[in-house]
C-alpha cells in the first residue's frame, strides 16, 4: 500500500501541469576567474588602498577594464 501512494505521487509530479519549466530566456553569463601576476608590494598597496577606500580589487579591475574597453552588448 505504501508503494502505490509514492506511484500515485509520481504520477501526479509527471503531468504536463505540474511541470516547472528551468529554461530561461537567455542562458546564463557565469562569473569566471581572471587571473593576472603581479608583485607582491604591488597586490599589498593596492589592497590596502582598496581596503581604505571600501572597495574590493575585483570591483577597482572591472570598473577599469570597463572604462577602458566598455561592457559588451546585451544580447
Amino acid at each position: 500500500m505504501t508503494n502505490s501512494k509514492f506511484g500515485d505521487l509520481i504520477k501526479q509530479a509527471r503531468k504536463p501541469e505540474n511541470q516547472i519549466s528551468a529554461q530561461p530566456d537567455a542562458p546564463p553569463d557565469p562569473d569566471v576567474n581572471l587571473s593576472i601576476k603581479v608583485k607582491l608590494s604591488q597586490r599589498a598597496h593596492w589592497a590596502s588602498q582598496a581596503k581604505l577606500h571600501n572597495l574590493t580589487i575585483t570591483q577597482v579591475i572591472i570598473d577599469a577594464l570597463n572604462q577602458r574597453f566598455g561592457t559588451p552588448p546585451s544580447s
